[in-house]
């Protein structure tokens, strides 16, 4: 079974720098990304969403803010064609050193036990951050960097496998990770 983690922020919609995303109307999504996600929907067996999301940790939106956020979202990708099997979020703050928190494996450890057949050796992860990587690398996956950060890939040459400018891109260009994780 093929499975595709994703980030959220920076990956599927436009990070807010210095900021969260506390309601839909900030949830802007990058371009391509629809068209993606159909890609993956016919591609990959198992797709899930993995987000640090410590907004709520800091009081400023609540669980049932982000769920509004994620409903927005997976109604655009299902009008679109594809499809979200399940959205993993850790609010913990980064100071609490959660086991549940990127770059920490728990939220894939937990798709592994929710969703029988779900082999990590066998997945992708697609992130655009050092921390997004280092989870990918850290759970035994191939790992994909997009966007504007290529110092990561520079800097952490170890943590990536490749690199797209945008998920997009990688959607198109998708067969040499593929074969990676086949290899496996």
């Amino acid at each position: 079974m093929t499975t595709l983690f994703l980030d959220r922020d920076g990956v599927l919609n436009e990070r807010i720098i210095d900021g969260y995303v506390t309601k839909p109307g900030d949830f802007k999504i990058i371009d391509g990304v629809l068209d993606a996600m159909a890609i993956f929907a016919r591609r990959f067996d198992k797709i899930f969403i993995v987000t640090n999301q410590q907004g709520i940790g800091k009081g400023l939106m609540t669980a049932e803010d982000l769920e509004q956020i994620h409903r927005f979202f997976l109604n655009e990708v299902n009008q679109a064609g594809g499809r979200v099997d399940k959205i993993y979020f850790c609010p913990a703050l980064k100071s609490a050193n959660s086991f549940m928190r990127k770059p920490s494996i728990g939220m894939a450890l937990q798709a592994r036990r929710e969703f029988e057949g779900v082999s990590l050796r066998h997945s992708i992860m697609v992130g655009d951050t050092a921390t997004d990587m280092l989870f990918g690398r850290r759970a035994g996956m191939c790992t994909v960097l997009v966007g504007e950060e290529k110092e990561v890939a520079s800097s952490h040459p170890h943590l990536v496998d490749y690199y797209y400018k945008d998920l997009y891109t990688f959607a198109k260009n998708i067969e040499p990770a593929i074969k990676t994780i086949c290899q496996k």
